[in-house]
């Protein structure tokens, strides 16, 4: 019982910083309430890897 309690708090965590992860750092904007934490997930959004224009189109399929 207790493993599953566990493993419940830590999804809902996860989830949490992935909606934090996309409504603000994603899209260039402040975490309002916690400052660090808009930090570290912006410092998250800086290092994700980006496609450009010219790359993506040989990713497509044709």
């Amino acid at each position: 019982m207790l493993f599953i309690v566990i493993a419940m708090l830590s999804s809902l965590a996860v989830a949490g910083l992935v909606i934090l992860y996309v409504a603000f750092p994603h899209r260039g904007e402040k975490v309002p309430a916690l400052p660090w934490l808009g930090d570290v997930l912006g410092r998250a959004a800086d290092a994700a890897p980006v496609l450009d224009e010219d790359e993506a189109e040989l990713l497509r399929l044709r």
